[in-house]
């Protein structure tokens, strides 16, 4: 099905510009937030704007990224590759990717937003970036046309701001401590400021890259920092959870309120400005809540498992998109989807071919959506994290971590309670063979410095990050 829809694809290679009714295409990516994070996936926590997405246009139930943490996910969102294809399957603190220095993505792929500058697209990065900022790893030489943000991570407040609330454990004192956090906003290539609430800054700045661009193509890839760590907002998100008694969980709960707020002024712009019917929106997160943010248990809730880890909880996010003009109607859609579809899904949007020689893992998923496609968009969905792996196709998942091989039913078990590979060792058998394939043209697994271990269900497992 996916050589299908790649046919298609190079089949428009000729078209080297955008038409002019080509789409605009914004990618809205969170930062460590949950499955049951958000309201339209069951979460107790409301998030209006985010549901908005989905209900307008498609909710994914069983929506991935490509890894548990946030630097190997990142580049396979933006390139529609498995990471592992440069080695960049864990964090580049303890491992980089094969020829390119730590933190960046190597300079023969391809970002989607070359591809849609190269068409003539306006394009701009607004926060937490992770692929480089040296010399030719810049956003700005990444396709880039314009740039505010971080490096990597950020505090969100400035300690002696009177508004700030700080979880205990998570305060910072603005002292340089050689990470360039505290002075991690970048304008261009150029040190900005620090002086407003980071999702606050980064929000306004993705309007102003709207207002800047409204009458002309464009793609607006808006990384918010937010929820993850530090665990830090101001009152007029703090206030809004007075019923929340647990401190951190309150500021906690404030940081994804604020978040939504800002995907709520996103979309507005657009309607304001005529364009939401002909704009593809992306919704989703790197990877799923931290357990030191799950607080009350429930911020990756059914699921089993955090970030930093191959269950569901560390990589099936909350993923939805809208396109009015191609998609009417709500859409619960319950097949598995992946990260690696914003890149093909977002170029056949545009009309524009696949870069030559980095064909993406992914697939379009509109026809799915529009049911001129039935079946489901991947036949396997494989994912590897040093020496622990794991392996979806249809309802079943394999995972092969910690020497153990586990099978779990996960539509009908999502929170993965119950081993069903003794009365399944066939499915167990395919899907191992079908990691064995996956691993043909891949690099070789790495070994991260640094590990955590979880015990699920009994099973103790240490994890590569």
């Amino acid at each position: 099905m996916a050589a299908i829809a790649l046919a298609g694809l190079l089949a428009v290679a000729g078209m080297a510009q955008t038409a002019p009714d080509s789409p605009n295409i914004v990618v809205l990516l969170a930062d460590d937030l949950g499955y049951g994070s958000v309201s339209w996936f069951g979460g107790d926590i409301p998030t209006p704007n985010i549901d908005s997405i989905a209900a307008k246009g498609a909710g994914f139930l069983s929506g991935y990224v490509t890894a548990p943490v946030c630097n190997p996910s990142r580049p396979a969102i933006l390139t529609g590759r498995y990471q592992q294809r440069w080695g960049k399957e864990l964090n580049s603190q303890t491992v980089p990717p094969i020829g390119a220095p730590r933190k960046a993505l190597p300079k023969n792929e391809v970002t989607l937003a070359r591809a849609l500058k190269r068409a003539g697209y306006a394009t701009g990065a607004v926060g937490k970036w992770q692929l480089g900022m040296a010399e030719g790893y810049h956003p700005l030489d990444r396709g880039f046309e314009y740039f505010l943000g971080m490096p990597s991570g950020s505090r969100y407040v400035k300690p002696d701001w009177p508004n700030a609330r700080i979880a205990p454990g998570h305060e910072d004192d603005g002292a340089d401590d050689g990470t360039g956090r505290p002075r991690s906003l970048f304008l261009g290539r150029e040190p900005l400021p620090f002086e407003e609430y980071l999702t606050d800054r980064l929000g306004r700045a993705g309007l102003d890259f709207i207002e800047s661009h409204r009458d002309e193509p464009f793609f607006l890839y808006l990384a918010f920092h937010a929820p993850h760590g530090p665990i830090q907002t101001i009152d007029k998100y703090y206030d809004r959870f007075p019923n929340i008694s647990d401190e951190t969980g309150r500021i906690y709960a404030g940081m994804i309120s604020a978040l939504d707020d800002w995907v709520g002024a996103v979309l507005a712009a657009l309607r304001k400005h005529g364009l939401e019917d002909n704009t593809l929106v992306f919704f989703l997160s790197d990877n799923g809540a931290a357990e030191g943010s799950d607080t009350d248990g429930r911020r990756n809730h059914p699921l089993t498992g955090h970030k930093r880890n191959l269950y569901e909880g560390g990589i099936r996010v909350p993923f939805a998109l809208q396109w009015p003009r191609r998609l009417t109607g709500a859409v619960r859609f319950e097949h598995a989807v992946s990260s690696l579809d914003i890149v093909p899904t977002a170029l056949a949007a545009a009309g524009l071919p696949i870069p030559a020689g980095r064909e993406p893992d992914g697939i379009d998923l509109i026809p799915f959506l529009r049911g001129e496609q039935e079946d489901p968009p991947h036949e396997h969905l494989v994912w590897r994290s040093g020496p622990n792996a794991a392996v979806r196709s249809g309802r079943w998942k394999a995972l092969l971590a910690g020497g153990l091989a586990r099978l779990y039913d996960v539509e009908r078990d999502p929170g993965e309670t119950e081993d069903v590979s003794g009365s399944k060792p066939g499915i167990l058998q395919e899907l191992r063979e079908a990691l064995e394939a996956w691993e043909a043209d891949k690099g070789p697994a790495r070994e991260g410095a640094r590990k955590v271990r979880t015990r699920f269900n009994g099973d103790r497992i240490q994890w590569h990050i």
